[in-house]
């Protein structure tokens, strides 16, 4: 049994926008991983909006895809802090949220199970 309903999914969801949003400020990223930090606080906010699951507002994304995306945007998330990042702060930052990406989505509950039903 997977502990993260779709309720509290999209909870989380919402809590990275505002990490990734105010990330730079409060660790001091700057240059191109804060860019990258903003860009993706606005990203992971429309793809919630967008999701069909209890958070999102107009419902157009399933929650299929949104899942795919977790998959592949919390390894290259860790892939990139190594690859591309010279600052400590901000590899750890991004290796942090890409572990955090990739765990909430391992622990999704993203179909009920019979007992939920």
């Amino acid at each position: 049994m997977k502990p993260i309903s779709l309720t509290v999914h999209g909870a989380i969801d919402y809590l990275a926008v505002v990490i990734f949003a105010v990330a730079p400020a409060i660790i001091g990223l700057s240059g191109w991983p804060a860019a990258l930090s903003y860009a993706l606080a606005g990203i992971h906010l429309l793809m919630t909006l967008l999701t069909d699951f209890p958070a999102g507002v107009t419902k157009v994304i399933p929650i299929a895809l949104h899942q795919w995306v977790e998959r592949i945007v919390g390894p290259l998330l860790i892939i990139l802090a190594f690859v591309a990042m010279t600052e400590t702060h901000a590899r750890a930052f991004f290796v942090a949220m890409g572990i955090t990406i990739l765990a909430v989505e391992r622990l999704t509950a993203y179909r009920p199970t019979a007992a939920a039903k």
